[in-house]
């Protein structure tokens, strides 16, 4: 038996394959070029293994082994595997091989693969140099790729690729920075956003700024049976392909992935209205600027287009229409127009969102008042790559029974765990905060659960300070215990003074 492959030994060598390229491109755009090898690294090394086992199985009868193969997940031939590749590397036109390699992959399995690769260019000039590096960066990364062994029978469970590629994906998230923080949610807060939605069999899961998809794996992973319908939207062409290639690379074959923006163009629909979903889950942009001009005419300019709840023809914005320069409650709202009856949805969102004025604080109010808001939850800063403000957790539900709203501040130090670039939660962070809004219970200095009337006093003003004191009193000083320790301080020093007086005399100074 092949020994198997670990994921350690898989991530080890695609990071010395990110060294081909960093120092040259951004992280954010190199990342597209190696996790798509790896994705053809496996489908060739699979494909090659089944072909292996046909044609032992049915003694090279051709015909039999076609049609075998021909019930595949994937189809590949002699043009589309990695080995074919790799015996080109050398060849001046490998960018562009290896392009035509990719769209036939695509034309060979249209339905899967439509669409997967039309954003990445393995021959394009301005992103990975003149011909000449070009070709010595792309050579680099087939040698490299050229170390793995991915057949399913070495690499063991197909999670062990799945995971590899998760792995790498939060890699280049951190270092890509703010633009990491576009296609990538750390893992701890996207498994805190599962467990508060808590996923059923059967249920539709939805994530409307998807980015690569890892948030609505994790959802999915929550249904040990895995038997849930995922859909997303990605408005970033790149990030739509990697979302794509992870679900496959996971074995969720059937995810509805559209490419597109949410706001001004939602692709899940029926009988053209919103599609409803059961869990819905996003990590939206955070105060998205000029988030409407998907909605702007021809020949509109910024300084000439306003937004009104007339342009959408899915009427999401009648609670209020968000100000121009801050897109969060246009995704707060279409999310809460997407939730089934029996809905859940739990959103990251900055903590502008529960105070700020005008149009914003119409929308809360309106939210509030028709009981769809359940929790609120404050989470520390410099959790989320490229920024350090912290955020919060709105968590929304259909068909609430209760009319109070339960506030959680784990902003607090003991609440995550402290790092030198970025902070972590802990699988005690995250159980602390589940089971506290299970419980739906107040705890000094920690959680309050707050009545409707309480947060109409408060103006609908949602700031968790507020509704969670978490103010520490000093200790009280003894004034009698500090004069005495001064007075005992200044005997001290009179004797320390008549001391060193008596050495200076002694040594004639």
């Amino acid at each position: 038996m092949s020994e198997q492959v670990t994921s350690q030994q898989i991530n080890a060598v695609l990071w010395q394959a990110a060294d081909t390229f960093r120092g040259k491109i951004d992280s954010s755009t190199y990342k597209d070029y190696i996790l798509t090898m790896l994705f053809i690294k496996y489908l060739s090394d699979a494909y090659k293994e089944h072909v292996e086992e046909y044609t032992k199985r049915y003694d090279g009868d051709q015909q039999r082994i076609q049609r075998a193969l021909s019930r595949e997940r994937f189809v590949l031939d002699e043009l589309t595997t990695f080995d074919y590749l790799y015996s080109k590397r050398t060849d001046i036109e490998i960018g562009e091989i290896i392009n035509k390699a990719l769209e036939r992959l695509e034309n060979e399995n249209t339905g899967k693969l439509r669409g997967v690769f039309r954003n990445i260019d393995f021959n394009s000039e301005a992103t990975l140099g003149k011909a000449k590096e070009r070709n010595a960066m792309l050579r680099a990364l087939l040698e490299d790729f050229n170390k793995l062994t991915l057949k399913p029978s070495v690499v063991g469970s197909e999670d062990v690729i799945g995971d590899a590629y998760q792995f790498m994906i939060e890699r280049f998230a951190s270092d890509a920075g703010k633009k990491g923080g576009e296609f990538f949610t750390p893992s701890m807060v996207s498994e805190l956003l599962a467990r508060l939605v808590k996923p059923k069999e059967n249920d539709r899961i939805y994530d409307p700024t998807c980015g690569s998809g890892s948030l609505l794996i994790k959802v999915a992973n929550q249904v040990q049976s895995k038997k849930v319908a995922i859909y997303g939207q990605e408005r970033n062409g790149q990030t739509h392909s990697l979302a794509l290639m992870n679900m496959y690379l996971h074995g969720i074959d059937d995810a509805k992935i559209e490419w597109g923006d949410t706001l001004s163009n939602p692709l899940h629909l029926e009988d053209g209205k919103l599609m409803k979903f059961q869990a819905i889950v996003a990590n939206p942009p955070f105060s998205l600027d000029k988030w409407a001009m998907g909605f702007a005419g021809e020949g509109n300019t910024d300084e000439k287009f306003k937004m009104e709840a007339s342009l959408d023809q899915h009427r999401r914005f009648e609670w209020g229409v968000p100000p121009t320069s801050k897109g969060d409650y246009a995704f707060v709202q279409h999310m809460l127009y997407s939730l089934a009856e029996n809905g859940r949805m739990a959103t990251i969102l900055p903590h502008g969102v529960l105070f700020r004025g005008a149009s914003e604080e119409k929308i809360r109010q309106q939210i509030i008042e028709m009981n769809l808001l359940d929790a609120v939850i404050g989470l520390s800063e410099g959790l989320f790559f490229g920024t350090a403000i912290p955020a919060c957790i709105m968590v929304f539900k259909k068909d609430r029974k209760r009319k109070d709203v339960l506030f959680v501040d784990a902003s607090g130090e003991g609440n995550y765990e402290k790092g030198k670039n970025q902070n972590k939660l802990r699988e005690e962070d995250l159980q602390r905060i589940v089971e506290t809004y299970e419980k739906y219970e107040t705890i000094e200095k920690y959680s309050y659960v707050a009545t409707l009337d309480e947060i109409k006093n408060n103006d609908f003003n949602l700031n968790i300070p507020r509704y969670v004191d978490t103010f520490e009193e000093e200790e009280q000083v003894n004034m009698e215990q500090v004069q005495e320790n001064i007075s005992n301080i200044k005997q001290e020093l009179q004797e320390v003074e008549l001391q060193m007086n008596k050495y200076l005399k002694e040594i004639g100074l």
